[in-house]
């Protein structure tokens, strides 16, 4: 199976296992929103649940639910910042933000919700058997998501726009660490953890294509495609902040996102031809167009 079936096909279980999990809500209008929220998407931290598992040989069954709950969290974390007291952003994935279909105080309510989702699908019986693991998964991405994560990589975003001056390289790293880098790092590990394995070269792993990830980000931000992104492009630029293309340049950028998956592919050579997909990842993610 190539990369982008074995992808699709994780996009749409994972969409259908969220469908599931989003119904006990009812239609109620935080309950639309809730669905509205978690429509479309690339889907990557849920596939990074789903192939990190099938490394250690966790059930489908079980991992389809971290790939949910990562899902809902990553959904959450979008509403919140496309608010006007954030990004103030109208579009996500083409569509109209939640703020703006309905109103700022669904937006903030359906974020919420979408949160403490991503907990409840974590700590259900479901998702493994052994309470020590789903613990251990609630813990790790409450410490992921929150003040010494991402969280604290949007208050260091935020801070930035009124700073006297641009961040530097050091200081981007940090912030993108903690904004992007964290929720990735927990999908990639989150297949150790089930397996209740070591998560070194999962670590080592993540923290590299998360970095990737975000330098991808900042060169689509430059060169990319809105209509394809569904969303405003160019806004760190005309905001003056430092990016990893303002501070490297773009053909440095590049190289440094390449040289991270080189990094990436050599945390997992350990596990052979069984990582191959992981690996296929890594490439994906400089390589997206979106």
């Amino acid at each position: 199976m190539s990369f982008k079936t074995r992808l699709g096909a994780a996009q749409d279980q994972i969409a259908s296992a969220l469908t599931d999990h989003l119904a006990q809500f009812g239609d109620d209008t935080i309950a639309q929103g809730m669905r509205y929220a978690t429509l479309g998407g690339k889907r990557l931290r849920g596939f990074l649940v789903l192939e990190s598992a099938a490394l250690f040989d966790v059930p489908e069954s079980q991992a389809i639910h971290a790939a949910c709950a990562i899902e809902a969290l990553h959904a959450y974390s979008l509403v919140h910042d496309d608010l006007p007291a954030m990004d103030d952003d109208d579009l996500r994935r083409g569509q109209p933000t939640v703020h703006v279909k309905w109103d700022e105080a669904v937006g903030i309510l359906v974020g919420d919700a979408l949160q403490t989702l991503a907990f409840q699908i974590l700590a259900d019986e479901r998702t493994h058997p052994d309470s020590a693991v789903r613990l251990d998964l609630v813990f790790s991405l409450a410490k992921g998501a929150g003040a010494q994560g991402m969280v604290l990589g949007q208050a260091l975003d935020i801070e930035a726009e009124s700073a006297d001056a641009p961040l530097d390289l050091a200081q981007i790293t940090r912030l993108q660490a903690g904004k992007t880098g964290a929720l990735i790092e927990w999908s990639a590990t989150a297949g150790a953890r089930l397996a209740k394995t070591p998560l070194g070269p999962m670590e080592h792993y993540s923290r590299a294509i998360g970095l990737a990830f975000q330098i991808a980000d900042d060169i689509l931000d430059v060169e990319g495609d809105a209509a394809k992104a569904g969303k405003r492009l160019q806004k760190d630029a005309n905001a003056g902040k430092a990016t990893f293309v303002s501070l490297l340049g773009l053909e440095p950028a590049r190289a440094r996102a390449r040289a991270l998956v080189d990094e990436a592919e050599a945390a997992i050579s350990t596990y052979g031809e069984k990582a191959q997909t992981l690996r296929d990842l890594a490439r994906y993610i400089v390589t997206r167009d979106a």
